[in-house]
């Protein structure tokens, strides 16, 4: 990874950045189509237990059922914080990126003992840039905890090899 970044490279990193915000945002305050706008046309979404994505058209229907016990209790009873965001750019119209999720809920999803925190997560992506700017091109949500469910070789591509 190169640390030598020109102006245009911070400012394809930050646009990145900002869609991921912004998906966070979209998705907490139910305003969907706006959220499904960020994605490539080409989009495929990987997240654990709420399935496999493949079909952009189904991706709001998708993230309202997967929200609709979060939505319950009103919008923004369930945070998406992403931070760490690391954003590696491998061509003109590519990048790769790799965020942390923090997810904290309120209202009835929440935790026994009213502990907030409800995943933590990885997410690895690839993005790529249309006529209309930076999209999210793939998503894969590797969760960490409660329960650890990482996708195929995610250790082998993000961790240092086992010790012995």
């Amino acid at each position: 990874m190169s640390t030598d970044l020109t102006m245009d490279d911070l400012l394809a990193i930050e646009s990145i950045k900002r869609i991921r915000t912004l998906g966070s945002l979209y998705l907490d305050a139910g305003r969907l189509d706006e959220l499904v706008e960020l994605y490539h046309p080409d989009a495929v979404c990987d997240f654990g237990p709420y399935g496999s994505w493949t079909d952009r058209a189904e991706f709001a229907a998708n993230f309202a059922a997967a929200e609709e016990p979060f939505y319950a209790s009103g919008y923004f009873s369930n945070l998406h914080v992403v931070a760490n965001h690391v954003v590696e750019l491998t061509g003109p119209g590519d990048a790769t990126g790799m965020v942390y999720l923090l997810d904290f809920v309120t209202g009835d999803q929440i935790r026994a003992g009213g502990n907030p925190l409800y995943w933590l997560g990885v997410y690895e992506e690839t993005y790529r840039r249309d006529a209309t700017g930076w999209k999210i091109l793939r998503q894969n949500l590797n969760f960490i905890w409660p329960q650890r469910m990482l996708g195929d070789g995610f250790l082998e591509r993000q961790a240092a090899p086992a010790h012995h």
